[in-house]
């Protein structure tokens, strides 16, 4: 294993789960430390701060939700959280406190590497210098220098408020932005209960820049969360 591999750090209590993630991370060649509750989670992490951290919401000692805030005080990295299906609230909740993204249980091996390689991915490009002016996937250009939205090469009109709900998905392609976070950015923070804005802008935006816009291929639907700009 390579000595610069990505450090992931795993916070889960169930050890069937643990023994799962263990054997998918170490086949790809990740590093990988373990934690069985919150104290010893944030110990591990101040002592050897990881890469990544994959926190399950429900831990024996304290609340993952509380291990999220004592971490995103502090620590950059992306963290991806496990949660059952019936906790779209916690996911919500984690989300707006900082996570990056989230899985439900249960999941694949694949959608679970997908999922670090976008969060590692974007977290590395924000280490970066400087933004790319110009952002490109598929049949989609976005050129943030001059304010321009182009499909298949031919440029698409959008109203002020698409544009800037558009690069702020763009900006944070692969991660999902909560419904709450869109209209505080798009809108203001006196617009953060609005959603039927979010879902009439989108519905425009998807059939301006999607090719089907009953099936999306760039603005995805997390449901009951909010959306998630999907770049190839």
């Amino acid at each position: 294993m390579a000595i610069f591999a990505p450090l992931i750090l795993l916070i889960e209590d169930e050890l069937p789960i643990r023994r799962f993630l263990r054997t998918s991370l170490s086949s790809e060649d990740y590093r990988f430390v373990e934690a069985e509750s919150g104290q010893q989670a944030i110990r591990l992490a101040a002592r050897q701060p990881p890469d990544l951290v994959i926190l399950d919401l429900g831990l024996p000692d304290i609340d993952g939700q509380d291990v999220l805030r004592q971490l995103r005080e502090w620590l950059k990295a992306p963290i991806i959280i496990l949660s059952a299906r019936d906790q779209e609230k916690q996911k919500v909740t984690a989300l707006d406190n900082g996570a990056d993204d989230y899985l439900t249980k249960p999941f694949s091996t694949a959608e679970l590497l997908a999922r670090i390689r976008v969060a590692l991915r974007h977290a590395n490009k924000g280490s970066g210098e400087a933004e790319a002016s110009t952002f490109a996937t598929g049949d989609l250009k976005v050129d943030l220098a001059n304010r321009k939205v182009l499909v298949k090469e031919q440029e698409i009109h959008l109203t002020p408020l698409e544009y800037k709900l558009l690069t702020t998905l763009v900006k944070h392609a692969g991660k999902v932005l909560t419904h709450r976070f869109l209209l505080n950015e798009v809108w203001g923070p006196l617009h953060g209960r609005e959603t039927h804005y979010l879902r009439v802008f989108m519905a425009s935006l998807r059939r301006k820049i999607e090719e089907d816009a009953s099936q999306p291929r760039y603005l995805i639907t997390e449901q009951g969360v909010g959306y998630r700009f999907t770049a190839e």
